[in-house]
């Protein structure tokens, strides 16, 4: 059973499927058909909805989601607002600024933008929140327009945010954490199709589940977990939900460690990584859309080991490390060891990753990030290249090179590394290391890249970071190209 709030109201929920995502459950159990279905895999964003998770403030904290890869047991203990809900008067400054600007065309992705610009709206209104072009770009990203109508809809996200912001009548649709139900208690659901949902709300509980039940596949934000559901049409037949463990949703810092709780999502991590290594700032801007950061976690992107995930070339580079849990007890392994092959890692069965130690910056550290990709947002990497060095002057003390798609896992460049330890960081220690990349990789060809032009990027990325280090700028991870050769 589960229970949460529907546009205000409450909703309790017994024997449904834990399969369902949130859109499904919408447009066919509610008939609430204001949220569409645009892709099912979370790149459109014509499902955006709001959900709302009680903060140790009090208060609830709205953010925007992608409910075609949400699924229903992820509603407990919080407040889900469709579009539906803005039906009424008064509208909603953003709903009166895109009827002002002209900013629906066919109508379809319209919801998707409108509850994209309400979440922001809501956060610049009530918390104070500063927003200019660049923050309502960035709410913007994960939403797309077939009728490429984006102009009057920034118009109006501008006129109605950025230049009135005035707050909206109708607000008390809202609640507060204290209507909301506290999840203190486990919850499980049961289907009569035998497909079983368990969101466990201690450490203790966790690692039993998963001692009694060694095949359950675990959840978070199920950004990627919820594509085989709705693209390859699969069952999962036992979810195990990390989400309200508090041991996987901690965030430490050290003089020497940063420590991120494995479901800690890329929203809440933003802050302390940035904080110490400055240059995840605008990878994560670029990581998805804001939609999936919302959800994904750092966990589930290292768990899922894909070789073009976005997080662990950079946490290679600083040579992090994972805490990994079981009932069997705690063990830690280096990200350097933990992908074995292609989607394969050393996590022995019942276990799972509890958190994710990142090394603290130090005067004489840096870090450069680069992702190329054909859009600069919401897009998977053709080539994602991670560099950390420690200087003595200009001579490279150390260094880890780590890159993604360029091999079956995200992987370390050790050869090219070997040539540029104690070298002065030239033209000629590149010019050696961008040689070596030769016997660290022999990439693929696929539908985002030749394997000569990964090859080739590869060491312009390595160029790209000596010429950023002569200029004495802070690296910058932007890189995007608008075609392969």
């Amino acid at each position: 059973m589960i229970e949460f709030y529907l546009n205000g109201r409450p909703e309790l929920l017994e024997g449904v499927d834990p399969n369902l995502s949130i859109l499904e459950w919408l447009r066919t159990e509610k008939r609430l058909t204001g949220t569409k279905e645009g892709c099912a895999s979370g790149d459109c964003g014509a499902c955006t909805v709001l959900l709302g998770v009680p903060g140790e403030d009090g208060e609830t904290h709205y953010q925007s989601i992608n409910s075609c890869i949400a699924l229903i047991g992820s509603l407990h203990g919080r407040h889900l607002v469709t579009v539906d809900a803005l039906r009424d008067e008064p509208a909603h400054p953003v709903q009166t600024a895109m009827v002002e600007c002209h900013g629906s065309q066919c109508g379809f992705c319209t919801p998707g933008f409108i509850m994209s610009m309400v979440g922001l709206h809501r956060e610049v209104t009530v918390h104070g929140r500063d927003c200019d072009q660049e923050r309502l770009i960035e709410a913007l990203a994960g939403n797309l327009c077939r009728c490429t109508g984006y102009r009057p809809i920034i118009e109006a996200g501008r006129q109605s945010i950025i230049d009135e912001s005035a707050a909206w009548e109708g607000d008390a649709l809202f609640v507060n954490a204290a209507q909301t139900p506290a999840p203190a208690q486990s919850v499980s659901m049961s289907h009569a199709s035998g497909r079983t949902y368990h969101a466990p709300v201690s450490l203790a509980e966790l690692r039993q589940l998963l001692a009694d039940n060694p095949a359950a596949r675990l959840m978070a934000g199920t950004t990627d977990l919820a594509l085989e559901i709705t693209q390859q049409l699969l069952d999962v037949p036992h979810l195990v939900s990390v989400e309200r463990v508090p041991e996987l949703q901690r965030l430490s810092r050290t003089e020497s460690v940063l420590e991120i709780g494995a479901a800690v999502t890329y929203t809440q991590a933003d802050d302390l990584l940035v904080g110490d290594w400055p240059t995840f700032g605008p990878l994560l801007d670029r990581l998805a859309s804001l939609q999936i950061r919302n959800r994904g976690t750092l966990g589930g992107n290292i768990a899922n080991a894909s070789p073009i995930g976005d997080m662990p070339p950079p946490l290679l580079a600083l040579g992090a490390e994972l805490v990994l849990d079981s009932a069997e007890g705690e063990r830690r392994v280096a990200l350097d060891d933990f992908f074995l092959r292609y989607r394969k890692t050393a996590l022995r069965p019942q276990e799972f990753i509890r958190s994710v130690r990142i090394p603290t910056a130090t005067q004489d550290d840096r870090l450069f990030i680069y992702k190329v990709s054909k859009r600069l947002d919401d897009d998977i990497s053709a080539v994602l290249g991670a560099f950390w060095f420690r200087f003595a002057g200009n001579e490279i003390l150390d260094c880890r090179l780590a890159y993604g798609g360029m091999a079956a896992t995200p992987k370390r460049a050790q050869a090219a590394e070997a040539a540029l330890r104690g070298q002065a960081f030239d033209e000629a220690a590149v010019s050696a290391a961008i040689n070596a990349l030769a016997q660290d990789f022999t990439p693929l060809s696929d539908a985002r890249a030749s394997a000569s032009y990964r090859s080739q990027i590869a060491g312009n990325l390595l160029r790209r970071a000596l010429l950023e280090h002569r200029a004495g700028v802070n690296a910058q991870p932007l890189l995007s190209v608008t075609h392969h050769a």
